[in-house]
C-alpha cells in the first residue's frame, strides 16, 4: 500500500501537471468508489448500506472549475478547486493518479479532461481505493484530516511523545495507527525503527525520551529520503508521470528477513508485529 513517500511524490508530480489546468469535463465510470456529500464516508464499495448514492453533481468533482492546489495529509491527497470544492484521493492497496493523453487504462473509475488535451485518471484495480468530494478545504480539515495524527513528515519529538504515554501497545503498532501518526506504515515503520535502533515489539509507553526523540527524527529523515527517491516500487506503484520509485534498493530492514545486516552484519530477523510481517536487526535493535 502507497505510504506517504509514495503518495508525496504523487502529489509533486500531480501539481506540475495539473495546478493552473482547468477540468473541462469529469466522467465517473465507477460510482461506487466515488463518495459525494450525503454518501458513505468511505464510499460504497467498502460500506455495507442499503442506501441509494446521491444523485452525481460533476461539478463537485472539480467539472468546469479551475485546480488551484494540490495538497497532502499523511496518506491522502487534495485537489483543490477556486470555486471551494476540493476532490481527496486516497490510494489503497492498488490505486493510482495517472496524468496523460494516452488510451484510457484498464480499471480506470474516475477521469478529469484538462483543457490541455490531457487526462488525470484514477486507476485501481483491487477497488480498494477512494475518490471523496469535500464541499470546501476547511470542512475536510475539520470533518476528515482533523481525525489523523501529526503528518509523518514534520512529525516533532512532543507529538510522537503524547502518541506514546500510557500506550501498552508495540511502538510499531502505535506508527501503524494513522489516528496517532498519519503517513506511516510497514516499510517507513521497519524502517525508522531500524534507524532509531528501536526493537518493534518495545512498549510504546516504556519508551524513553532519548529515544522517542530519536524515533521522530528517524522518521522525518526516512521519509525526506524516500521521497527525494520518488518513494518505493515493491509492485505497481507509479507517480503520476508513471515513473517508479526506487527507495527500495535503499532498504535496511524491510523486505530483507535472513539477509545481514548493513549495520554489524547479524542476520535479520522477522515475525508478526502488529498483525504485519516485520523485520529488524536482533543485535542493533535489542529488546529490553
Amino acid at each position: 500500500m502507497p505510504e506517504l513517500p509514495e503518495v508525496e511524490s504523487v502529489r509533486r508530480t500531480l501539481e506540475n501537471r495539473v495546478v493552473g489546468r482547468s477540468v473541462v469535463r469529469v466522467r465517473v465510470l465507477t460510482r461506487p468508489v466515488v463518495s459525494l456529500p450525503g454518501d458513505p464516508s468511505s464510499g460504497f464499495t467498502r460500506t455495507r448500506t442499503q442506501s441509494e448514492p446521491v444523485r452525481l453533481r460533476s461539478s463537485l468533482l472539480l467539472a468546469r472549475d479551475h485546480i488551484t492546489t494540490v495538497e497532502r495529509f499523511g496518506k491522502q491527497i487534495a485537489i483543490v478547486g477556486s470555486r471551494a470544492p476540493v476532490v481527496r484521493i486516497q490510494l489503497g492497496m492498488t490505486g493510482s493518479v495517472r496524468v496523460d493523453d494516452a488510451q484510457r487504462p484498464k480499471h480506470t473509475h474516475v477521469e478529469w479532461e484538462l483543457d490541455d488535451g490531457a487526462c488525470m485518471r484514477f486507476v485501481d484495480p483491487r477497488r480498494f481505493g477512494l475518490v471523496a468530494s469535500h464541499p470546501s478545504r476547511e470542512l475536510l480539515q475539520q470533518h476528515v484530516w482533523s481525525l489523523l495524527g501529526p503528518d509523518a513528515l514534520t512529525i516533532r519529538h512532543a507529538e510522537l511523545k503524547r502518541a506514546c504515554v500510557g500506550r501498552k501497545r508495540s511502538i510499531k503498532s502505535v506508527l501503524l495507527d494513522q489516528t496517532l501518526v498519519a503517513g506511516v506504515g510497514n516499510i517507513y515503520a521497519d524502517e525508522a525503527l531500524f534507524a532509531s535502533r528501536i526493537n518493534p515489539t518495545r512498549e510504546a509507553g516504556l519508551l524513553t525520551d532519548l529515544e522517542v526523540r530519536a524515533l521522530a527524527r528517524e522518521i522525518r529523515s526516512v521519509m525526506r529520503t524516500a521521497i527525494k527517491s520518488g518513494g518505493s516500487t515493491i509492485r505497481d506503484y507509479r507517480n503520476a508521470d508513471g515513473h517508479a520509485g526506487f527507495f527500495q534498493q535503499k532498504h535496511k530492514v524491510y523486505g530483507r528477513s535472513g539477509d545481514l545486516c548493513t549495520r554489524c552484519q547479524t542476520t535479520l530477523q522477522s515475525s508478526q508485529v502488529a498483525q504485519r510481517t516485520t523485520v529488524w536487526c536482533p543485535r542493533c535493535q535489542m529488546s529490553r
